[in-house]
């Protein structure tokens, strides 16, 4: 990878001439190697949705979830290793548990990215320690304001209206720019999200998938929850209609 010399990507604790960690750079890799994971804030609420690429028909359906709940009010998607996933997940539901016996309250969702955030960051510093090849974007609705985040492998956190992270995190953010995300409510961005993920999946490379849905907003009560299943069935419906739409429209201008 380095056109100036090797071994400069041995350790995640070492710089290139060129100011580069290719340590860093590669768990990115990995994050874009994975399934994609999109969140979208609307005025009432936050939805997630993941493509969960699935490489066997033997694996059981509904296993290796990529939507977590963190704490009652937090919920995450990730992109990437999967095991490297959950670590960051049990390590974000520690500082929530932490938060709450040290204060008594729900753990702000800005103080706990920035945790979360520098714990990853940590892992980039140390020759004996490993960046985490994971995307894991966060959300929360409290007070009437939902609020979305995603930590990238650097330790690097934003705030977003809507982000994505792994394969065709590109396509889909391309998608998301076309969206009128303010003006809308969670129960329309669920559809949205549905197609979104449909439309970036990549039939040809990746043949299975299961879609994965969540919310968290004035719907839920402030909850982090899996979209019900009525709601998902309709949504995966309409994601698909959409698309074989846009295929007929395609054929009939060839």
């Amino acid at each position: 990878m380095s056109s100036i010399g090797t071994g400069y990507d041995l350790s995640a604790s070492q710089f290139s001439p060129d100011g580069r960690v290719f340590q860093v750079e590669y768990a990115q890799k990995a994050v874009e190697n994975s399934g994609t994971a999109i969140g979208i804030r609307g005025k009432d609420g936050v939805v997630f949705g993941v493509e969960k690429l699935v490489t066997s028909k033997l694996y059981e359906a509904g296993a290796n979830k990529r939507i977590f709940n963190i704490d009652r009010h937090l919920g995450a998607a990730t992109a990437g290793l999967l095991a490297d996933s959950r670590h960051m997940v049990e390590r974000a539901r520690e500082e929530a548990s932490n938060y709450r016996s040290n204060y008594g309250s729900d753990i702000p969702i800005r103080h706990l990215v920035e945790r979360v955030s520098m714990y990853v960051h940590a892992h980039t510093l140390y020759s004996s320690l490993r960046p985490f090849g994971v995307g894991m974007i966060v959300s929360s609705y409290v007070d009437n304001k939902p609020e979305l985040y995603l930590i990238d492998p650097s330790g690097v956190s934003w705030g977003y209206n809507g982000c994505a992270a792994g394969k065709a995190k590109q396509n889909a953010k391309t998608e998301i720019e076309k969206l009128k995300m303010k003006d809308m409510t969670i129960r329309e961005l669920v559809k949205e999200v549905a197609k979104i993920i449909y439309v970036v999946h990549d039939e040809v490379k990746d043949k299975a998938f299961e879609l994965e849905l969540s919310w968290v907003g004035e719907i839920t009560g402030g909850k982090h929850q899996l979209v019900p299943k009525d709601v998902f069935i309709e949504a995966e419906k309409y994601a698909k209609d959409s698309l074989e739409e846009s295929d007929d429209s395609e054929e009939e201008e060839i």
